[in-house]
């Protein structure tokens, strides 16, 4: 297998700021807290498990391999609604424990560009 080039991801985190994606773009919008009696920024398992860029940039791979979705060759993160997007830049920048496998797999191959 040959090698693979790491995929650049560029962090938004303000609306404003996303602009036209090209073809070989992937987007990921990361929610804002669900409202179901925590304060945002509050730790929450059930919102954890849905805004872990982690686990959604693994997935992402893993639909494109599986042919479930178009390839890319870059991703961009809106993080506009998230509360604190420093945890955003932490989990893509290794400053966040690995939890999982796939987490070292998103290391190797995605990299935080800006």
């Amino acid at each position: 297998m040959g090698r693979v080039e790491p995929i650049p991801v560029t962090l938004v985190t303000e609306p404003t700021r996303l602009l036209a994606l090209g073809p070989d773009t992937a987007l990921l919008r990361l929610p804002a807290n669900s409202g179901h009696g925590h304060a945002d920024g509050d730790y929450c398992i059930a919102c954890a498990g849905r805004s872990d860029v982690r686990t959604m940039l693994f997935d992402l791979l893993e639909g494109a391999k599986q042919g479930l979705r178009p390839a890319f060759k870059n991703v961009v993160v809106d993080a506009s609604a998230v509360a604190d997007p420093g945890q955003v830049v932490a989990a893509l920048t290794g400053k966040l424990p690995a939890q999982a496998m796939r987490d070292h797999t998103v290391a190797r191959l995605f990299y935080l560009v800006g």
